[in-house]
């Protein structure tokens, strides 16, 4: 199983509501009972640059587990849910897979 991290910035102009449901709507394409996800909101913070000339964005950084093709899928409604301004998804290597 490989582990996974997850950077997405959401639009600050989705109300409350609507931004925890698209969280858990992502949340809820990775998650299953044997891999949970941590999701760590990191909130409202100044973009490095304008995006859609906006300077402002609301972080949001999910670490999980899988063993199949979720993270693609993941991606694929990344690229297609209005309101996420950027996302990055990588491959977190264990320190004993590196090791061996």
């Amino acid at each position: 199983m490989k582990a996974y991290e997850a950077l997405y910035v959401l639009d600050t102009n989705i109300d409350d509501e609507k931004r925890q449901k698209m969280i858990e709507r992502f949340k809820g394409i990775v998650e299953s009972e044997d891999r949970p996800v941590n999701i760590d909101e990191w909130g409202r913070r100044r973009l490095a640059y304008p995006i859609n000339k906006k300077n402002e964005g609301y972080y949001v950084l999910m670490n999980f587990s899988t063993d199949n093709n979720e993270q693609d899928e993941l991606e694929r409604v990344f690229k297609i849910t209005d309101g996420v301004m950027r996302y990055i998804i990588v491959n977190k290597i264990n320190k004993e897979s590196k090791d061996k």
